[in-house]
């Protein structure tokens, strides 16, 4: 997927898909809530998941959340097809570790 910054129709189209994300300090961005015991897990899995799609979040472990952070460095930190992609993965993900999204 080409790194192109997405259009505002392409993003809220996205955002509709994406239940629990938003935008937020120009980056695609969710909260989950999730069990302290499940988060080494679910760091583990989404640091693979990263690896395998060599596009990585900003994510930070706070007090049972976890927060992800995306935008696309090579296009310029805009938000891109490769940003939902990986929220799309990291939903996903978040669910299989008993997560579930924060409000």
């Amino acid at each position: 997927m080409a790194a192109t910054p997405l259009t505002d129709a392409e993003l809220d189209r996205a955002l509709g898909e994406l239940p629990g994300w938003r935008v937020e300090d120009g980056k695609l961005t969710a909260v989950f809530k999730i069990d302290r015991g499940a988060v080494p897990g679910l760091y583990a899995t989404v640091a693979a998941a990263e690896d395998e799609a060599n596009h990585h979040a900003v994510v930070t472990i706070l007090y049972g959340t976890v927060t992800f952070g995306l935008n696309t460095h090579d296009a310029g930190d805009a938000i891109t097809g490769l940003d939902t992609a990986m929220a799309a993965r990291l939903t996903a993900i978040a669910a299989e570790h008993g997560a579930t999204p924060a409000a």
